[in-house]
């Protein structure tokens, strides 16, 4: 059964014990009025029966018609036009039964007012009161839909960051993998197996939004091994990781990118060695990595070109996270840091 149908499931006991209420109030207020038990108990079950019927039927219209406008308006209105209607029936079923019991009658006919009252009363609450209720289930509706449509559109936008990071690595690489062909083919060979098993990675992960920190890691060195085959002996790496945090999460090709940013503004300006570091550990039950890559100041100029990628991150960052402060970077004695803190699900 749908949620819906079992939140409603749980209203009709309490509908069904305010009409017995009400049936055996009205009951015991005819007695006073001198009617015979039978005629008392009939008529308290008929009227009541019959507007717990019109109730039902506003009830059951409103969660097809729903007023926008002037709907107090129409409150008033379909509860007076119920309460006549409601009124005319009452009075012609139990005038058929009870026709030739005059003292009844007279009673029927003198009460028709304080009748309508109530009826008037009861409809209009029940009007009211199924207004708010399938208002507000067509706000929790609304609230739902725009919640999927802003979780489509960030996946969206999530999909995107990450195709937009793939093909300036895909590229160099098909550069140097063509250089290599005519210099030295076995290492063109071993590029092109490496990249082979690198997109057949990201395509495997493309669909995950978070990896294992040893996954991502993994996913790291298969990139590692393409660029150092396009640098040799330049590209060196240190990966320094905490014990026991191989399991802590992450979103999922998130350090590539960065990695790359780091050797790119590591390596392209340079003709030595360079070193880059990438450290991971646990803080406050958050996990912090680390992509530490020298720089020479004198070329300080080109880091302004790491705007779209670390950006990207950012923002991705921030899509999954709701957080602006997750990537941050630093220049320290001509090191370029960048920090990403990614938070644990509790």
């Amino acid at each position: 059964m749908p949620a819906t149908k079992k939140n409603n499931a749980r209203y009709i006991p309490i509908f069904i014990g305010w009409s017995l209420l009400w049936i055996f109030i009205q009951w015991n207020v005819l007695l006073k009025f001198g009617v015979t038990e039978t005629e008392a108990i009939a008529d308290s079950y008929i009227s009541n029966i019959l507007l717990g019927a019109s109730c039902f039927l506003i009830f059951n219209n409103m969660k097809y018609y729903l007023p926008k406008q002037e709907k107090y308006w129409y409150i008033i209105a379909v509860s007076f036009v119920l309460s006549c209607c409601w009124l005319l029936a009452v009075r012609l079923i139990l005038w058929a039964i009870f026709k030739n019991d005059e003292h009844y009658i007279s009673t029927l006919h003198q009460s028709s007012t304080i009748r309508f009252g109530f009826a008037f009363l009861m409809i209009g609450c029940m009007s009211t009161i199924s207004l708010l209720w399938h208002t507000q289930k067509d706000q929790q509706k609304n609230e739902e839909q725009q919640k999927e449509i802003q979780q489509l559109a960030k996946d969206a936008e999530l999909f995107k960051l990450r195709q937009q990071l793939q093909p300036h690595f895909l590229f160099n690489s098909l550069n140097s993998i063509s250089a290599l062909t005519a210099t030295q083919p076995d290492k063109a060979r071993h590029m092109i197996q490496q990249l082979s098993d690198f997109l057949r990675g990201t395509l495997k992960k493309d669909d995950q939004h978070k990896n294992s920190l040893e996954e991502e890691l993994q996913y790291l060195e298969l990139y590692l091994d393409i660029e150092k085959v396009r640098f040799g002996h330049r590209l060196q790496t240190v990966i320094d990781v905490e014990e026991n945090i191989q399991q802590m999460e992450l979103p999922s090709l998130i350090l590539q990118p960065v990695v790359e940013n780091a050797i790119k503004f590591g390596l392209y300006d340079t003709i030595g060695e360079v070193i880059i570091s990438i450290t991971a550990k646990k803080i406050n039950d958050e996990l912090e990595v680390t992509v530490q890559n020298p720089f020479d100041a004198e070329t300080v100029q080109p880091l302004q070109g790491t705007g779209f990628g670390l950006a990207s991150i950012k923002r991705r960052l921030f899509l999954l996270f709701a957080r602006q402060d997750l990537l941050q970077t630093k220049t320290e004695n001509n090191y370029f840091i960048t920090t990403i803190i990614i938070p644990q699900a509790i």
